[in-house]
C-alpha cells in the first residue's frame, strides 16, 4: 500500500532563515521562540514539561516518535511545547506497553510540526545566533504574510507565563500518614517532583501560584518547595514579593529553576536571559560542597547572574555548571534555603542528584527537632 506523501511546511527564523519540510501534528500555525533540546530520549516528557510553555521544541535526535507514547510518562497534564521540528519522524511505532503514536498525540492535542529539516544547521544556526522566535506553517507559505505574523509574536524576555500553567485548585498527594508536610507552589510543577516527594513518606499539597503564604501556613508545613516553571522570573513581582516572604518564613525551602530563580531575585542578585539556554539531559554540574559531579537534565533560558551571587553575603554558590560556569544552585548561611537551575527529579539516566531532595527532607526533620528543644525549654 502507498503512504501518501505529508503536505509541506515551513519553518521562519526572525531573522529571515527558512527551512522547508513536511507537515506533522496538526494543521496550522504555531508561533513561539524556538529552542533545542539535545536528548536522545523522553521526547513526551520534553512535549508535557510545563515549563516550555510558549517554545518551539528542535529535538536534536534524529528519529522521533518510533516508540510511540504511553500514559504516565507525560510531566503535565497536556502537551506545552507551541511547535515542534525534527529530522525523521515516525508515523509507525512499536512498544510494549505503549498506548498509542506519536503522531495521532500531537494531532489531539493541537499541536503543529515540521519535519524533514536539517536538524543539525538548525541547532547550529540557534547555537551561533541565540534563541529568537519562529513560526512553524502547514497552511500558508507567503513568506511576506508570515514575517508579519511572526513580527508580532512577543520576545520571551518580559512574559510572566506560570499563571498559564499553574494549578487553580489546591490539591494533595502522598500517603495520607506522611511524616513531612510539603506546601509546593506550583508555577509549572513536573509530575516527578511530586513523586520525589511523595516516595520519601512526604504529604504534599499543591497551592496555585497566587496563593499567600498565610494561606499556606495555615495547612502546617513542615517545608516548602518552589516548582519549576515557564517565562521570565523578571517579569513575576508579585511572585518575588510572595517568595520573598516564603524565604523570610523560618521554614525550610527547596527550589528547582524557575523557584531557583525566583529566590534569587527575591534576594536582589538579577536573573538574565541565555544566548541559547539549557536544554538536555547530559549536562555537568559540580557540586561544590562534596565536589562531587553529577550528569542532570537540564530546561531553562534565564540564569541567575553569576556576579550577584558571589557578592551576595548571605549566599554561598553550592553549584555550577562545568560547561559554562554558570550558577547551578546556591543556598543561604542563615537559614535552611537552597535551590538548584537543573532537575533533580528527572532520570536521564543516571539519578546523579536525587540526593537534593533527601537533603530537603533531612533540613525539614532537623527544623522538627529544634523546635521540639525549643519547645522543651519553653
Amino acid at each position: 500500500m502507498l503512504v501518501s506523501q505529508r503536505p509541506e511546511a515551513l519553518l521562519l527564523l526572525a531573522d529571515g532563515t527558512v527551512f522547508r519540510g513536511r507537515a506533522i501534528g496538526a494543521s496550522g500555525v504555531a508561533t513561539g521562540e524556538i529552542c533545542f533540546n539535545t536528548g536522545m530520549t523522553g521526547y513526551q516528557e520534553i512535549f508535557t514539561d510545563p515549563s516550555y510553555t510558549g517554545q518551539i521544541m528542535t529535538l536534536a535526535s534524529v528519529h522521533v516518535g518510533n516508540y510511540g507514547v504511553k500514559e504516565g510518562e507525560q510531566e503535565g497534564p497536556r502537551v506545552s511545547i507551541a511547535g515542534l521540528v525534527v529530522k525523521k519522524y515516525s508515523e509507525v511505532w512499536s512498544r510494549p506497553g505503549g498506548d498509542g503514536s506519536l503522531d495521532d498525540y500531537l494531532k489531539a492535542q493541537g499541536v503543529v510540526g515540521i519535519s524533514d529539516v536539517d536538524t543539525r544547521k538548525l541547532v547550529r544556526h540557534i547555537r551561533d545566533n541565540g534563541a529568537q522566535n519562529a513560526l512553524i506553517s502547514s497552511t500558508g507559505s507567503d513568506l511576506a504574510e508570515l514575517k508579519v505574523r511572526l513580527a508580532a509574536v512577543p520576545s520571551m524576555a518580559g512574559q510572566e507565563l506560570s499563571s498559564t500553567v499553574s494549578t487553580t485548585k489546591e490539591y494533595e498527594v502522598g500517603p495520607t500518614d506522611g511524616d513531612l508536610r510539603v506546601a509546593l507552589v506550583d508555577f509549572g510543577v513536573k509530575r516527578n517532583i511530586e513523586r520525589c516527594l511523595t516516595e520519601r513518606g512526604c504529604r504534599v499539597r499543591v497551592f496555585p501560584m497566587g496563593t499567600t503564604l498565610a494561606a499556606m501556613q495555615a495547612w502546617k508545613p513542615d517545608g516548602i518547595m518552589l516548582s519549576n516553571g515557564p517565562g521570565d522570573p523578571g517579569a513575576m513581582e508579585a511572585t518575588v514579593k510572595l517568595v520573598r516572604a516564603v524565604v523570610e518564613s523560618g521554614l525550610p525551602v527547596f527550589g528547582i529553576c524557575l523557584g531557583h530563580q525566583l529566590i534569587a531575585e527575591s534576594l536582589g542578585m538579577r536573573t538574565e536571559k541565555m544566548h541559547h539556554g539549557h536544554r538536555g539531559i547530559n549536562h555537568p554540574v559540580q557540586d561544590l560542597t562534596t565536589g562531587r559531579d553529577e550528569v542532570t537534565s537540564q530546561n531553562h533560558g534565564f540564569v541567575v547572574r553569576r556576579s550577584d551571587a558571589e557578592q551576595h553575603t548571605e549566599v554561598e554558590i553550592t553549584h555550577l555548571h562545568l560547561n559554562d560556569g554558570s550558577v547551578a544552585g546556591f543556598r543561604l548561611k542563615d537559614r535552611p534555603v537552597f535551590a538548584v537551575q537543573y532537575h533533580p527529579e528527572a532520570g536521564p539516566g543516571p539519578y546523579d542528584s536525587r540526593y537534593l531532595f533527601d537533603r530537603f527532607v533531612q533540613n525539614m526533620h532537623d527544623a522538627i527537632a529544634v523546635e521540639r528543644v525549643h519547645s522543651e525549654k519553653a
